[in-house]
């Protein structure tokens, strides 16, 4: 599959993407390339391959959620560095 220079423009205007003139030839190129590459994939095998949700083996432990002692707001407040009668007090971040 190629791209055309009508689809490369649309897809340029759609990504917000500026580019030279002198550019578009190599970017037609590249995008076709990459097209064919997938292309290539769609013929490959995956008849009894699961499907991957993560690249590492690695497995999370849960806990369950206990509650170990019910804080007031007035308690939880205090144990805040900063805070005022009803709110947590935290450092602007944006100016």
């Amino acid at each position: 599959m190629s791209v055309d220079r009508d689809t490369l423009d649309k897809i340029a205007h759609l990504a917000r993407l500026q580019f030279d003139e002198k550019d578009a030839d190599k970017m037609l190129q590249d995008m076709s390339n990459i097209l064919a590459w997938v292309d290539q994939l769609k013929e490959v095998d995956t008849e009894g391959v699961e499907p991957l949700t993560s690249m590492s083996h690695e497995v999370n432990v849960f806990r369950s959620d206990e509650v170990k002692e019910e804080l007031s707001n007035q308690e939880a407040l205090g144990q805040a560095p900063e805070s005022n009668e009803y709110f947590f007090m935290v450092p602007k971040i944006l100016e």
